[in-house]
């Protein structure tokens, strides 16, 4: 066996389940989950019809480059959301298709890692735990840089020191935030790429809830946006990754892309054909119809707007929590310890919600995660405004 194995942290769900053990929710009151980022909004009826009318093609090996007309939809949609007139994508050069962004966010690592260099993986603290296995199984290690609301809720990275940055390799960047939901600025941007630039590194941009910010807002910019801005057509040490499971409620469809720097997609494309991992060939036709439709992207975007005008006050009340600057989920304090919080909510409140702690690490006897929980306002309206009730309750009970 990879003795790497062994490295591996459990899920952070799997943490969870244990923590329940033995807790029985009120029998009395529906469960309402806000632990796991499940898109629960329904699935766009178009694209589902699209999907159903191309069920031949499951008779199809699929290629890993992905269809022409799929790539072409891909580059369009990007070229035109991230502002990338000056330096449009080439849907043959710039973009590869993937079965969603968590399998593409691991594999490229393992593509891209030199073990023979001390390599290094930076990643924000809290993260998606697939950042720090993908290293860990890659063979190298991750470093990870504290999330602070003194930075609003991004790492320091002008403290990093210039050894670390040697032996980065990848860097992992997360804007929308999971789970503070903190958005990443053009300026911040541009001074990572000139880092990737002095210190030779790749900057993995994992952009999956970029489509998820208030209707009135001004949408996230993104790292190909910072590279167009500073006049770099061709990408270089720059991947964006990008999945139509939080914009379009298709997290089944297991349909992303990641675009950017073409010397590097060209060899994760060689990684990819001898991993096996085509999209299937329904599936690609569901996503043309998906990234050529705005509309059902602003429902989408509008719905979850609707659950934080609703919840925030409510739970204001009782907990320091505010709405994130994008994505859906909240990070309010705890008052106490996160585990407790979470247990006690389960156990009074028939409400689920996923200790702070288990998204993040302890680094020198500090977790950034801790004191927080992530509650996902995945569930319908009514259900999200119930529960921020029963937590009111509950609170001003004790």
């Amino acid at each position: 066996m990879n003795p790497n194995l062994n490295q591996l942290h459990p899920y952070p769900f799997e943490k969870l389940t244990r923590l329940n053990q033995g807790i029985t929710p009120p029998a009395s009151l529906p469960l309402i989950s806000l632990s796991i980022g499940e898109p629960k909004h329904p699935a766009p009826q178009f694209v589902l019809d699209a999907l159903t009318r191309e069920l031949a093609g499951a008779a199809v090996y699929p290629t890993t480059r992905g269809l022409p007309q799929l790539r072409s939809a891909i580059a369009s949609w990007a070229n035109n959301r991230f502002n990338l007139a000056s330096a449009p994508l080439d849907p043959e050069a710039n973009i590869l298709p993937v079965t969603g962004t968590r399998e593409a966010l691991f594999a490229i690592v393992q593509a891209l890692v030199d073990r023979t260099a001390s390599p290094l993986v930076v990643c924000p603290n809290p993260f998606y735990q697939i950042y720090e296995g993908a290293a860990l199984l890659a063979g190298a290690e991750p470093h990870y840089l504290a999330c602070r609301d003194e930075l609003d809720g991004q790492p320091d990275y002008d403290a990093v020191p210039g050894e670390i940055w040697d032996r980065c390799q990848v860097l992992f960047l997360c804007s929308p935030g999971n789970p503070n939901g903190a958005v990443a600025s053009l300026a911040q941007l541009q001074k990572l790429i000139h880092l990737a630039d002095a210190h030779d590194f790749v900057i993995a941009a994992d952009e999956c809830y970029s489509e998820i910010y208030p209707p009135a807002g001004t949408p996230p910019v993104g790292l190909l946006e910072a590279c167009a801005s500073l006049g770099r057509n061709d990408y270089n040490r720059c991947l964006a990754f990008h999945s139509l499971s939080k914009r379009s409620n298709l997290p089944g469809l297991r349909s992303g892309f990641v675009a950017g720097d073409a010397g590097l997609l060209s060899q994760f494309l060689r990684y990819r054909t001898y991993q096996g991992c085509a999209m299937p060939v329904h599936h690609q036709h569901a996503s043309i119809a998906a990234w050529g439709d705005e509309t059902h992207v602003q429902q989408n975007r509008a719905a979850y707007q609707a659950k934080f005008d609703a919840v925030v006050p409510i739970l204001q009340e009782v907990l320091d929590v505010k709405a994130p600057q994008a994505g859906f989920y909240l990070w309010p304090r705890t008052p106490g310890s996160d585990e407790a919080f979470a247990q006690d909510l389960l156990q009074h409140c028939g409400v689920a919600v996923l200790p702070g702690r288990y998204l993040s690490r302890d680094i020198a006897g500090d977790n950034p995660g801790a004191g927080r929980v992530r509650m996902a306002m995945v569930a319908p309206l009514e259900e999200c405004v119930e529960a921020a009730k029963r937590i009111r309750d509950f609170l001003r009970s004790q």
